[in-house]
């Protein structure tokens, strides 16, 4: 845990804690999006995709998975490859919950996993040294169960923005975020097979969804072109039949 947010949690605790209540009985429960969740689509080379995480992979903040996340994606990759996709997301999970969540999971191989978690830890209790850990747990479980080539890592949005968050709470959570990210891009630096993508999520105005908190179709636009990218330019790399 850094100075600062030690420091934070001695002298604002309790007015953070406060806040974090407060902000969670009044932020609206906005649903996932709606619609098919695996398909097939487009022509080319096949490419099978998995698209892993929370609320913002399960498409909360767009009406349907066509405006979300893994439909934008799909569509941009389409152009390209015969992509044989699977969404795998729950709103309200944590790292952990999403590796016990994978354990249930029958293991089938994908060619490369789009990850997007970290939210509800960094509104949880565990420091950067457990999330990392948990991050490691993640890649490795992609990696060797379900035979994963190419993890692309989303990196936690820009909290120290989120509208649906009031100071000092928006500024700690912030911060807690930026931490993580050094601390993820870290990670990824190390391993093979890893890339994290630079997006750089901003919200600006009509961006995100109603509640403040999560994306919508127009931040979920820029997210999936540039996974799109980072995705393409790896596997057009590969020979036809390689994959």
């Amino acid at each position: 845990m850094s100075k600062t947010e030690t420091l934070a949690k001695i002298m604002l605790g309790p007015i953070l804690l406060m806040q974090g209540i407060y902000t969670r009985r009044v932020t609206p429960k906005l649903p996932e999006a709606e619609g098919e969740r695996e398909g097939e689509a487009g022509d080319g080379k096949p490419l099978r995709l998995l698209i892993l995480g929370d609320s913002a992979a399960a498409g909360v903040g767009a009406s349907t998975q066509a405006d979300a996340l893994s439909g934008q994606l799909v569509s941009r990759l389409a152009r390209d490859f015969r992509v044989s996709w699977k969404l795998s997301a729950q709103s309200g999970l944590d790292s952990q919950a999403l590796l016990e969540w994978l354990e249930q999971h029958t293991p089938e191989p994908f060619d490369v996993a789009l990850l997007s978690i970290g939210v509800n830890d960094v509104t949880g209790l565990l420091t950067a040294d457990q999330w990392i850990a948990r991050q490691q747990q993640l890649m490795e479980v992609l990696i060797e169960t379900f035979r994963v080539k190419l993890i692309v890592v989303s990196p936690l949005p820009p909290m120290h923005l989120f509208p649906a968050l009031p100071q000092p709470l928006r500024w700690y959570l912030g911060h807690r975020a930026a931490r993580f990210n050094v601390r993820l891009a870290e990670l990824v630096g190390h391993r093979e097979r890893c890339t994290m993508l630079a997006t750089h999520l901003a919200p600006v105005a009509g961006s995100m969804a109603p509640d403040g908190f999560h994306p919508g179709p127009l931040i979920y636009s820029v997210w999936a072109s540039d996974a799109a990218q980072v995705i393409a330019r790896h596997f057009e790399k590969i020979p036809s039949g390689k994959l």
